[in-house]
């Protein structure tokens, strides 16, 4: 079933992209969104394995994960911010230019963790002084998100939406590996006491070279040819914020549903695994890292390829049937893993992570097309940033308090389970992709470029002929 049907005359006048402006578009968008979500992966990662033990003091290991796992929320909760503030600039000055703004954001803030003293240096200030630099983390994520997405699905054929804005999509994962990979490589290498000294800062610390190469490329590119064609038509929105919740709320609900489920999903198979396999099925620190680590590798070509399916096939039909598989897999997962096989715990969070994938890869095409190219960052951002708090924030914190409460993984599952079907209701909502508004924008941009061109070179004709001639 095709995704959208496509008029014969927006199939001739669709302009095509550069090629060279459309790879350095997705290598900046999937570069930016890795070293981003390095910092806030390095920090998931030190909230199961690290941060209760120095942060979080006194507590078993349960209380201080639960401890942890709260500051984790943290950044999900202060994203809206970053959505509505970067969200807004985003349709109102340009895509790119917000994108610098919340890279350094975030590098700042990881690197000024790596810095950190522990609570056994200053006290309290420690954890609070962690959730306020985790604070800033999730404002600067809050406004990245959507910037990402349209920074390379505008620069790409829009008939090509779902594979293009999988760039964006790609960046979690990568940086969950990176970050996983620079965890695993410490801890293999340092004793534990070294390691809770000081090899944790190092993971934060080497975050300023990856962000200092990411401002490199973003720095280096334009606008988006959309945006560019919205402000030459004079279409930017005034207040895009209001103009969002007052005319485009049934689209906004539809996107925030649809992100509830992956972002569980998400959180179930890298952040709570890490506390689940430690503490109740006795797998090392190592064990379940390296799980975590070829699954997110797999993740690599898996939710690309989720996103050029979905291109092809109605991107609802592929996402609503990878959330009602991510659901069951739940169940499964829980009930195979016992018995300390490292090779099933492997293959477990795989396919948990495929799952993810096959929601992930079509979903900011599915979301951004739910809004009109002039309200696409403002609105994409606050359904990120929505939904992160209903789903990614606060997943790992009930997930540990569920397993704390009843010591079973039942109700995890249950929890899992229900999340996707409540992105099943957010795909019922939706749209399909309608291409047609892209082209309408590009076409109107090409023909005031043209105009312009044309005035310009009269302009100059008139200017050289001689003034007998212009009399």
């Amino acid at each position: 079933m095709a995704n959208t049907a496509h008029a014969a005359r927006g199939q001739s006048q669709s302009p095509q992209p550069q090629r060279r402006d459309l790879v350095k578009a997705f290598i900046a968008s999937l570069s930016g969104t890795s070293l981003e979500w390095y910092d806030f992966a390095v920090y998931s990662a030190a909230s199961a394995i690290v941060f209760p033990a120095l942060f979080f003091p006194g507590n078993d290991a349960l209380t201080g994960a639960i401890l942890a796992f709260s500051t984790y929320a943290v950044g999900y909760v202060s994203r809206p911010i970053g959505g509505i503030v970067f969200g807004r600039l985003g349709d109102k000055v340009g895509r790119k230019h917000v994108l610098v703004v919340t890279l350094v954001m975030i590098g700042a803030a990881t690197f000024a963790i790596g810095l950190l003293p522990t609570y056994a240096n200053i006290g309290y200030a420690a954890p609070i002084i962690l959730v306020l630099l985790r604070f800033a983390q999730g404002v600067g994520v809050g406004g990245e998100w959507g910037g990402a997405v349209l920074l390379s699905s505008e620069f790409g054929d829009p008939r090509r939406r779902g594979f293009f804005s999988s760039a964006a999509q790609i960046g979690p994962p990568l940086g969950n590996l990176m970050a996983n990979g620079a965890l695993a490589v410490l801890t293999a290498s340092l004793s534990e006491q070294a390691f809770l000294a000081w090899g944790w800062r190092v993971a934060f610390l080497i975050s300023a070279l990856l962000v200092a190469f990411g401002l490199w490329i973003r720095l280096r590119l334009e606008d988006t040819p959309v945006f560019k064609a919205i402000a030459e038509s004079g279409d930017r929105p005034t207040a895009p914020v209001k103009e969002v919740f007052t005319t485009q709320l049934r689209p906004l609900t539809a996107a925030i549903l649809c992100r509830i489920g992956p972002d569980v999903t998400y959180a179930l198979f890298t952040v709570f695994t890490l506390v689940y396999g430690t503490t109740q099925l006795g797998y090392t620190r190592n064990d379940v890292l390296m799980a975590v680590l070829v699954a997110s590798g797999c993740q690599v070509i898996t939710i690309p390829l989720a996103g050029a399916m979905s291109d092809h096939i109605n991107r609802r039909l592929l996402y609503g049937i990878a959330a009602a598989g991510s659901g069951v897999w739940a169940f499964v997962f829980f009930g195979v893993v016992h018995g300390h096989n490292v090779p099933l715990l492997i293959l477990g969070i795989v396919l948990g992570l495929t799952f993810h994938s096959f929601m992930y890869g079509p979903q900011a095409a599915y979301v951004i097309e739910q809004f009109s190219p002039r309200l696409r960052y403002t609105g994409s951002s606050l359904a990120y940033t929505l939904a992160g708090i209903v789903g990614g924030a606060i997943a790992p914190l009930m997930f540990t308090l569920l397993l704390s409460s009843f010591h079973s993984w039942v109700p995890v599952a249950i929890y899992a389970a229900v999340a996707a079907a409540l992105t099943v209701v957010g795909l019922a909502m939706g749209r399909n992709s309608d291409v047609s508004e892209d082209e309408h924008y590009l076409a109107a941009g090409l023909a005031a470029q043209a105009k312009s061109n044309d005035d310009a070179g009269q302009s100059g004709s008139s200017a050289g002929e001689p003034a007998h001639q212009r009399s």
